[in-house]
């Protein structure tokens, strides 16, 4: 019996509403929040439950190798009408250790900002743990919360460590680890659900990871290899491009060796996989299988953006060590 080919999958948007706004997730394997399949014959499953049953026909064997049945990233979008709760998340390291969980390095894209839009990052001049505490307590850590105004198309990379969050209206495309561990630092007086921060995480477990000094914009990459592309996040855990399509790309599978996410900013966008097409409108996601490693992404509109999402393997050599190691994966350990 021919077995059956993997095609991409569109997932049912997952949507939880919270006083300051709400989070969409698109894509998501975290065991209490799961994406279910929008249809195909693999309709009405999980991502997880594909996950248990094709592994690295999903994400390649790379990234299985390292991750295994669990998928890397997650993506949401989020919409902010008030004020987010500070939040804050540990790195891989201290995930592991603690919490045998991946840690949650994240990328925000903007996909719309009012005049009164503002992200909030890190701290205006240095701090300590003494005066954080001491600041939520009585309300005056507000007064050092750094404060960043921005509008669409701005981009930010969310390191382990960094107190953030958002005021007023604006929308978000979310990249991530596929991790539920965020924080709470400060909920701006709002009272808060076990929906949103798990009551076990609490700011006094965080104290040891908070960067307590000023806050330091990151700086992306300016250009990618094509036209139109740009580097937004060129990590071990993922790597994010903008592609602004102009013409048909026809990607194969030694271009990126990985699963591929992609998520329509603008416009409208097309994957060709075969006779088949599977149409993006704006804030619509699509994964394309590792194992689909033969595609066309084209335009549909004439101006059209899309964000790709990736899990690259990056083999280095190490020419102290051993030159002719390769870097692995997060979570990749030599076999014995």
């Amino acid at each position: 019996m021919e077995e059956k080919k993997l095609y991409p999958l569109r997932f049912l948007p997952l949507e939880d509403n919270y006083k300051w706004g709400r989070e969409d997730f698109k894509v998501a394997d975290l065991g209490y929040r799961d994406t279910v399949i929008a249809d195909g014959w693999l309709a009405a499953n999980t991502l997880s439950e594909v996950m248990d049953t094709y592994m690295d026909r999903v994400t390649g064997d790379h990234v299985f190798a390292s991750y295994g049945r669990l998928f890397p990233v997650q993506l949401k979008a989020i919409k902010c009408e008030g004020k987010m709760p500070l939040r804050i998340h540990p790195d891989d390291e201290i995930a592991a250790q603690r919490y045998d969980s991946l840690g949650r390095e994240k990328l925000w894209y903007i996909t719309k900002a009012a005049p009164d839009a503002r992200l909030c990052l890190g701290w205006s001049r240095a701090i300590d743990a003494s005066e954080l505490i001491g600041g939520i307590k009585n309300g005056a850590i507000e007064s050092v919360v750094n404060t960043v105004p921005v509008k669409a198309g701005d981009c930010f990379m969310i390191k382990s460590g960094l107190v953030h969050g958002a005021t007023g209206s604006l929308e978000i495309v979310e990249v991530s680890q596929s991790s539920a561990l965020d924080f709470c630092v400060y909920p701006w007086g709002q009272e808060l659900g076990e929906e949103e921060f798990d009551p076990a995480f609490s700011v006094v477990d965080a104290l040891d990871f908070i960067d307590y000094g000023p806050y330091k914009a990151h700086e992306t990459k300016p250009a990618g290899p094509r036209d139109g592309m740009k580097f937004l996040a060129d990590l071990p855990q993922f790597t994010v491009r903008k592609m602004d399509l102009r013409d048909p790309l026809h990607i194969t599978g030694g271009d990126h060796n990985s699963y591929a996410i992609y998520h329509c900013l603008y416009g409208k966008a097309v994957v060709k996989v075969d006779l088949l097409e599977y149409k993006l409108e704006a804030g619509q996601t699509l994964l394309v299988p590792a194992e689909v490693d033969d595609f066309i992404l084209g335009p549909l509109a004439q101006t059209t953006s899309v964000l790709e999402i990736m899990t690259e393997y990056k083999p280095v050599a190490d020419s102290y060590i051993n030159p002719d190691a390769e870097a692995k994966l997060p979570g990749e350990e030599d076999d014995e």
